[in-house]
């Protein structure tokens, strides 16, 4: 492991390793499902167990990535190839590199709707308008071609501009400003929606325990939800690392990530039940509750204008700090692999995802009846990204390391070389082993309807 890296960009500082891993975590998914997700699977206690998954699964598969990342200092694809080499681990790298073109190409797509609605926000396009109107308002805007082409374009922009700009000067100079933008957005959403009369049903429905609403099925939803929630076996976790300097500590990096990613998705619920009860509105889920839903609460609350501006803002930029570390996981392994200049792979990188991505917007519209084994494309890349190539990364990421990996060199590189006290390294190993790689599993068989609760 010899060759030289010294010249290759990292993070500068602890808050910039921090806020750029978080973010990669924290998604449209924090905002919109995870909320809706633990208030129809029993709240508080759905909440209970999702933490537990976190903590006991979450973290060390999350770890593994880091550990891959940051002792290979290399891309997805070259940290494989560096840690076991003539070996055909490189195969999950390569994986990885496959899953984040499909997922930039139809997340791209989504992330670009939330520019639309700041555009409605602005123009006040919400006012007056029924529920029925606003469900029609949606569909009319996701069935048309050239609107969200435009807005998917825009976001592709804004990504690789901030990618082109490097890891030092671009991805950690911006999430350091975007995250601190996107709590204190987050906190002012709260703060309205508590005070709203009628707003305890909603954080009733959030946190008040119904234990008799878990079953089987809650807590594979509850184990799916903080595995996917982490952004854990795509790669950008391992990109990132590479990028983390040797001398900080990756145990409790992965511990704050995880932490903050939990915080803002409890903190999004917060923001948003209070508000649905408040003005006994059903909670949608999904695109209905963020794009239908609170559009109407928006327009029969003092000051909705505002909040209505700050929430599609907010949203965007949840969505950015996740595209760009998206766009990352390729644009590193086109320059470290392929040995093109960053500006070149990023136009390259964004190019060919906006190919599919075209491919991506076009299905709720000309290509709609366009069924491939019976998904539009936008479905069939958000299905083959969520429950197979991602459970699969993750499954051989935690498997590549517990079992391929020397113990020395796992103790090396989460001790910093013995500079820090690391007793978590036993336990984390035995999880990595034995339980991670089960859980993993049940998630996969589940995904792709082999087994079913």
């Amino acid at each position: 492991m010899s060759d030289n890296n010294t010249n290759r960009d990292s993070f500068g500082s602890k808050f910039g390793v921090i806020a750029a891993t978080a973010g990669s975590a924290i998604g449209l998914g924090n905002i919109w499902r995870f909320p809706y997700v633990a208030g129809e699977n029993g709240g508080a206690a759905f909440l209970i167990i999702y933490l537990g998954f976190v903590l006991m699964i979450g973290i060390p598969v999350m770890l593994s990535e880091f550990f891959i990342g940051r002792s290979s200092q290399k891309n997805v694809f070259g940290a494989f190839r560096r840690l076991a080499p003539g070996r055909p681990w490189y195969l999950i790298g390569l994986m990885g590199v496959v899953a984040a073109f499909m997922i930039l190409a139809f997340y791209t797509v989504v992330a670009g709707w939330t520019l639309e609605y700041i555009y409605q926000s602005l123009i006040d396009g919400f006012a007056g308008q029924s529920a029925s109107q606003l469900n029609d308002m949606y569909n009319s805007f996701i069935g048309s071609t050239w609107r969200p082409l435009l807005w998917f374009f825009v976001f592709m922009g804004l990504t690789s501009a901030i990618i082109m700009a490097g890891v030092h000067k671009g991805i950690e100079k911006y999430t350091k400003i975007l995250m601190p933008v996107l709590l204190l957005l987050l906190l002012a959403l709260v703060i309205r929606s508590v005070t709203l009369p009628g707003a305890g049903k909603g954080l009733e429905f959030l946190f008040r325990p119904d234990f008799s609403k878990i079953g089987p099925s809650t807590i594979l939803v509850a184990l799916g939800q903080s595995f996917f929630s982490l952004s854990i076996g795509m790669g950008t976790l391992i990109t990132y690392a590479s990028y983390i300097r040797k001398d900080e500590n990756l145990g409790f990096t992965a511990l704050s990530v995880a932490m903050a990613d939990t915080f803002i998705a409890v903190l999004a619920g917060v923001a948003i039940f209070p508000a649905v009860f408040a003005f006994n509105i059903e909670p949608g889920s999904g695109e209905g509750l963020v794009y239908i839903t609170l559009p109407n609460i928006f327009n029969q609350m003092p000051g909705g204008y505002f909040f209505s501006l700050i929430f599609f803002i907010l949203l965007t930029v949840a969505a950015l700090t996740s595209t760009i570390s998206v766009l990352e996981v390729i644009v590193a392994f086109f320059v470290e692999e392929l040995k093109l200049k960053r500006r070149i792979a990023t136009v390259i990188a964004a190019g060919s995802v906006s190919v599919i991505g075209v491919l991506c917007v076009l299905s709720f519209s000309s290509m709609a009846e366009t069924k491939i084994f019976g998904f539009t494309v936008f479905q069939l890349l958000d299905f083959t990204s969520a429950n197979i190539f991602l459970p699969l990364g993750g499954l051989f990421i935690v498997l590549f390391v517990a079992w391929y990996i020397n113990r020395k060199a796992i103790d090396k590189e989460l001790s910093n070389k013995g500079e820090l006290k690391a007793g978590y390294i036993p336990f984390y190993l035995f999880v990595i082993k034995f339980i991670a790689p089960l859980a993993i599993a049940f998630i996969f068989l589940q995904g792709v309807g082999l087994i079913n609760f």
